[in-house]
């Protein structure tokens, strides 16, 4: 990894890039979100503020166990003076998330214990399927995946 001299204050994209692991279209992503901010040089280039690793490196473990980025604007929005969060702004931040993550975890849960019951079946039309479509009109009169014309039964 390559190491920044402590004179230097500031950073170009490409060495934000190197040292916080994130590509460079996803750095742009993030400034364009108000994730984060630059200056811009004479030239035109951006030049970020040493303390931006720690804010993307803050962005990127949220968004790893599932934070919408909105969300996570929104928690560094209320930081005073745009500051780099602390170890303890992520210890209230993932403590407000926590039951949002508790929620999605047990609706995940749900999900993977009930599909198991329509892989067999696949039109998704049993009565006790959790995943089926509660306006499927068809799947009362018809099993199966895909619908099929009736054929006038035969008479012998």
């Amino acid at each position: 990894m390559p190491q920044i001299p402590e004179k230097i204050h500031e950073l170009t994209v490409g060495q934000l890039s190197a040292r916080s692991g994130a590509a460079v279209s996803a750095l742009h992503f993030y400034e364009s979100k108000g994730l984060i901010s630059s200056r811009r040089t004479s030239g035109n280039q951006r030049r970020y503020t040493r303390d931006t690793l720690r804010r993307v490196a803050f962005v990127r473990a949220a968004q790893r166990v599932g934070i919408p980025l909105a969300t996570i604007r929104e928690a560094l929005s209320e930081l005073p003076e745009e500051r780099t969060p602390t170890r303890e702004d992520w210890a209230r931040l993932s403590e407000a998330w926590r039951a949002e993550l508790d929620e999605r975890i047990r609706q995940l849960n749900r999900l993977r214990d009930h599909l198991t019951d329509c892989i067999g079946c696949g039109c998704l039309s049993l009565d006790t399927c959790v995943l089926s479509n509660p306006d499927d009109a068809f799947g009362e009169r018809r099993a199966g995946s895909r619908l099929l014309p009736e054929r006038p039964e035969r008479t012998r």
